[in-house]
């Protein structure tokens, strides 16, 4: 046991030392924040404004959805609400081509406008930044609030039936008290995403009054290598999203509905204009959803063969880095994990979800500063970002790992004691089988978000780019024709990674 904790210590350990490092060596060559210039001032006006639009419409448009997926059972409703949590695993870069489709200059409503002769409507600034935020956010803000419908007892409202509440007593005593709870922290956690979002103000923002902090960051690196410059903006980055995090213990308010007999239920499903409302609703959620992918299937496919082979290329470049990335990924977690269950070390936890106080362009500008004497930034390319994205996707499986780690140490900790189990052995025979599938679900988490990332590798001159950096390569080039075929081909993998490693985990051990 005491080698597994050095062992959870010393990772815990490199990644606090390696996350801070990095931040300190962009606090140190920032050296104070008068490198400013109101254009960056106006990016962090920007970055604030559209992270609170985008996370207040996708809050706001989540309810009528979360509330009636909650309240009507129909045949396919199980694999629309699964298919809600795509977006999370779906490379940005991919979504980004759908939303082109439907809504770009030649996309399908610009065209039915044009037909109508009506006014177009464009979809490269702001107005493009938020809608594609909200294509991203929404479906996670319904699978949490729909989480929060779930959690009502089922004796409330057998009571409020009893009593003869009519859907306006209901929503007043039963589904307010639970928003109340609820929609704060949707709020935050879509804001702090918005907060940190890259690739989508590069594809659909970028003009001075839609820069974000993350994209001037990547200006002022990569085009007028201002190294202290960057250093500030990612300092006020990381300002950001501690506030931002700060701000999430105190905003909820408990909707105080106690406890129940945790007994399987459905809220009352009120018939008349409410029904018809809620099939536009769960129609027009699901359209907006499924229609631009479904447009960038159709008009990639057919290409796929016809793809250049310096895709084929990227693309094997994109899987070897993504699966070094979940392997480095799993192994942390695992660590960290064992660590945390059985030492209930809380500094090892609090390094673990380090991360998310600093997104993947400030971790890589600090990566720089500290290696620009020892490599070149074609050379640290690569390596960098395998490193970086398997830190970046810690915090997301040490959520999956801790409580079951948790519960493992509970329930055998004391018996493979007194059975002096322990080294491989342990490892083998009681911790893989047990936590083989939230270790592969984090896996396959880890490697679908490295297959998609588009973050820093664009901080670098490579001439050896990964998928995503090909396909945004492709749409900057006007090859929309070969980046629908590339788009097709990276959502392909990254979900064809994520099942690998989840159904990894999921297969039943030999006896």
């Amino acid at each position: 046991m005491a080698a597994r904790l050095q062992l959870g210590h010393l990772v815990a350990a490199f990644l606090a030392a390696g996350i801070l490092g990095t931040l300190a060596a962009v606090a140190w060559f920032a050296g104070g924040l008068g490198g400013l210039t109101e254009w960056d001032w106006r990016a962090v006006r920007f970055t604030l404004w559209q992270a609170a639009l985008s996370a207040t419409l996708s809050a706001l448009l989540a309810v009528p959805v979360a509330r009636a997926l909650a309240r009507r059972r129909f045949r396919g409703r199980g694999l629309l609400v699964t298919l809600l949590g795509a977006p999370f695993i779906l490379p940005v870069i991919v979504a980004i081509m759908g939303l082109i489709a439907i809504f770009g200059r030649n996309g399908a409503l610009n065209e039915g406008l044009r037909a109508l002769g009506l006014p177009e409507i464009g979809i490269y600034g702001w107005q493009g930044v938020i809608l594609a935020h909200v294509f991203f956010n929404l479906p996670l803000s319904v699978r949490l609030i729909l989480q929060g419908w779930q959690a009502i007892p089922a004796e409330r409202f057998r009571l409020a039936a009893s009593l003869g509440f009519a859907p306006r007593d209901i929503a007043r005593h039963l589904e307010r008290p639970m928003l109340r709870e609820v929609l704060p922290g949707v709020w935050l956690a879509v804001f702090l995403v918005c907060l940190t979002s890259f690739t989508v103000a590069l594809a659909l923002g970028g003009g001075p009054r839609a820069t974000t902090v993350e994209l001037a960051i990547y200006q002022a690196f990569r085009f007028d290598f201002d190294l202290g410059r960057a250093a500030t903006l990612g300092l006020v980055q990381i300002a950001l999203c501690i506030g931002a995090l700060l701000a999430a213990r105190w905003i909820a308010v408990p909707a105080g509905f106690g406890a129940g007999m945790d007994t399987a239920h459905a809220p009352p499903a009120p018939a008349g204009w409410r029904r018809w409302a809620d099939v536009v609703v769960i129609t027009a959620a699901a359209a907006f959803l499924l229609l631009p992918l479904s447009a960038v299937i159709a008009s990639g496919l057919p290409r796929i063969a016809q793809l250049p082979a310096e895709v084929w290329d990227a693309a094997w470049r994109s899987v070897i880095m993504a699966v070094i990335s979940a392997l480095l990924s799993m192994a942390a977690c695992l660590a960290l994990a064992l660590t945390v269950a059985r030492s209930g070390a809380r500094w090892v936890e609090t390094a673990g979800m380090a991360p998310l106080i600093a997104s993947p362009l400030v971790l890589g500008t600090g990566l720089f500063i500290l290696l620009r004497g020892i490599a070149s930034p074609q050379q640290m390319a690569l390596p960098v970002t395998v490193a970086i994205n398997a830190a970046m996707a810690l915090p997301f499986g040490l959520r999956a790992l801790i409580p079951a780690a948790r519960t493992l140490q509970a329930d055998y900790g004391r018996l493979a004691a007194s059975l002096d189990l322990r080294g491989w052995a342990r490892l083998r025979h009681l911790t893989l089988p047990r936590l083989a599938r939230p270790l592969g679900f984090a896996g396959g988490l880890a490697a679908a978000l490295a297959m998609g990332d588009l973050g820093v590798i664009t901080l670098f001159a490579t001439d050896q780019p990964t998928l995503p950096l090909k396909l945004y390569q492709l749409m900057n080039s006007y090859r929309m024709a070969d980046a629908a075929a590339a788009s097709v081909l990276l959502m392909a993998l990254s979900f064809a990674l994520f099942w690998a490693f989840d159904r990894g985990g999921r297969l039943e051990p030999d006896p």
